[in-house]
């Protein structure tokens, strides 16, 4: 039979046989190179007994229902067979009904056979599309480099426009005027007029001393976005002593770190990048905060310095072709193991503004919004800070702020006076933390104490009493304060009553808090951050530690923590920093 597929078509037509045999033989026969190509079956039933499987099933919920219909009547017959004494089952239907129950084992085997090729069938379909989720994650982050490029350049051909523009307004304004005289001076002309002209621009502030341009952001990140959440984006040791401080302007954009080995670092976040050092300082920066390009810093050394990064020596494409080039060297960093990088040398050079000194000991918390700037040092006052002038506007001492609220609830009703704080942690910071918004600023301090000031009177407002430690952290939105402190607490406020709406606590001190729209993280004295979403109230851990029972590894402690839009950063007490998605 086989050897009559192999005959050509023209032998098959002279051939003796019958035409309704050549019909027969041509389609039950099939040549042998195309049984050479049958796939392997490794499943054990056929595909009628698939079928007739397939079939039982929906005869099974027929007979099921029609059972269900009837079963009360069916009932009531069994009564009577067994009342009136019905006769034993014969042989004949013993064996058919064992053979029925045999048929319905080897279609339950089948049954098991088929969800188990199925449920094969959709792991292979996971794991190809797991693949392909994969290959256009790794696309889009391709993209999202390219766009950061392309941003970074357009940025820096505007500000060379600007530039330009400025340059031929300040020339148009020097020329003088058809007709105008100029007036010849005294004795000698050239050597006054040169001195002359020297001294008047250094009394004058040059007007590009502050120029806070807000740099709109023309592209939103979204890799992060599509990372299950817990999920380790990067890891970077960035410095060799523990992370003081840190802060970025948005996810995969830039971000500033400060640690106790005195240095200041500018990250890329996008390549993992050190873009180079922030000089300038006598003594670790304390606090820190990025605000576009603009980055301020507040130092031990009682000095706050601003600094543009828009003016920085960077250019992303060199150090991804150098990346390109040699992976291994590029990520190299990467290991907690290895040294902090290297940054390219005077690529900050042009970076420093100016510097604020007024506060006469170390800064410990500073904010900034728009033109305005509010420090808090260990001297125990609050500065204002103009920054187009340059100077300090307003200062707000907290001591006389604490013995004015005391004295007034003395000389109130003394009954119902109850003490407005505690006193003082020595190894706290006495401003732990504030933020300002307008004329609205919020301050804690080591009392325990959240004040609410107005920056238009230097008076407070409201004290928020209910901490029993320092105040270490706190940040405001329209409605809610959410307050960190050494009583190992987090409290969310109520602005508009002025009461606590929520409360929790952990196993330690807090030490660094931050929100968003979704989620409160806090660095409370462990290898991990806690996270608390406020939208179903669920609380769980994110970080390093969370995998430490599993690779037995010993993690460090979270010191610092920021994160906004789902982009989580954490500073650690061995100077190692993890970016998450959260």
């Amino acid at each position: 039979m086989f050897a009559f597929a192999q005959t050509t078509p023209t032998e098959l037509v002279r051939s003796k046989f019958s035409t309704s045999e050549i019909q027969y033989r041509a389609l039950s026969s099939l040549p042998d190179d195309l049984l050479q190509h049958l796939p392997e079956d490794t499943s054990t039933y056929s595909l009628f007994q698939g079928f007739q499987a397939s079939i039982h099933d929906a005869d099974n919920e027929h007979r099921k229902s029609h059972r269900r219909r009837s079963s009360h009547g069916q009932k009531r017959l069994e009564d009577v067979d067994r009342n009136t004494g019905a006769l034993p089952p014969t042989i004949g239907h013993l064996k058919r009904e064992r053979d029925s129950l045999n048929h319905r084992l080897e279609m339950m085997g089948v049954r098991k056979n088929m969800c188990s090729a199925e449920i094969h069938e959709i792991d292979n379909k996971i794991m190809n599309l797991n693949k392909m989720r994969k290959i256009v994650l790794d696309r889009l982050a391709g993209l999202e480099m390219d766009e950061a490029d392309l941003e970074h350049e357009y940025n820096r051909l505007e500000d060379m426009e600007d530039a330009l523009d400025e340059s031929v307004a300040a020339a148009t304004a020097a020329t003088p005027k058809t007709g105008d005289i100029p007036s010849s001076p005294i004795g000698d002309g050239e050597g006054d007029s040169s001195f002359m002209s020297e001294s008047i621009y250094e009394k004058i502030p040059s007007p590009k001393a502050w120029r806070h341009k807000t740099s709109k952001k023309r592209s939103t990140p979204v890799l992060h976005e599509h990372f299950e959440p817990g999920s380790l984006i990067r890891e970077l040791q960035a410095h060799n002593d523990m992370i003081a401080a840190l802060d970025f302007d948005v996810p995969f954009g830039t971000m500033v770190s400060a640690a106790l080995d005195d240095t200041v670092r500018v990250w890329d976040l996008n390549l993992g990048r050190c873009m180079g050092f922030l000089e300038g300082h006598h003594a670790s920066v304390r606090c820190l905060q990025v605000e576009d390009s603009i980055v301020a810093t507040g130092s031990m050394d009682a000095s706050i310095r601003l600094w543009d990064l828009s003016r920085a020596k960077y250019e992303p494409r060199d150090h991804r072709a150098d990346r390109d080039e040699d992976d291994e060297d590029a990520l190299g960093f990467e290991d907690p193991a290895a040294a902090p990088p290297t940054p390219p040398p005077s690529s900050m050079d042009e970076c420093p503004l100016f510097s604020l000194e007024a506060h006469v000991d170390e800064v410990t918390a500073l904010h900034l919004r728009g033109d305005t700037l509010i420090s808090g040092s260990a001297d125990k006052t609050l500065r204002q800070w103009d920054l187009v002038k340059g100077r300090c506007v307003q200062t707000l001492d907290v001591l006389w702020a604490a013995a004015q609220a005391s004295s007034t609830m003395a000389a109130g009703d003394s009954a119902a006076w109850r003490p407005t704080g505690r006193l003082p942690d020595a190894s706290a910071d006495f401003v732990g933390a504030l933020q300002c918004f307008d004329a609205a600023l919020a301050c804690g301090t080591a009392d325990g104490m959240v004040r609410l000031w107005d920056l238009r009177s230097g008076q407070v407002h409201r004290s928020l009493v209910g901490h029993t430690g320092p105040v270490t952290c706190l940040q405001f939105d329209d409605v809610h304060l959410v307050t960190g402190s050494m009583d190992r607490s987090i409290r969310i406020w109520d602005l508009r009553t002025g009461t606590i709406h929520d409360a929790y606590a952990y196993d330690r001190p807090v030490t660094s808090m931050m929100f968003d729209t979704r989620r409160i993280v806090a660095a409370a004295g462990e290898d991990v951050v806690k996270v608390y979403d406020k939208t179903d109230g669920r609380h769980w851990d994110c970080g390093s530690g969370v995998a430490s029972e599993d690779d037995g590894r010993a993690h460090s402690i979270v010191e610092r923590v920021r994160i906004k839009d789902g982009y989580l950063t954490e500073g650690r007490k061995d100077g190692t920093i993890g970016i998450w998605k959260c």
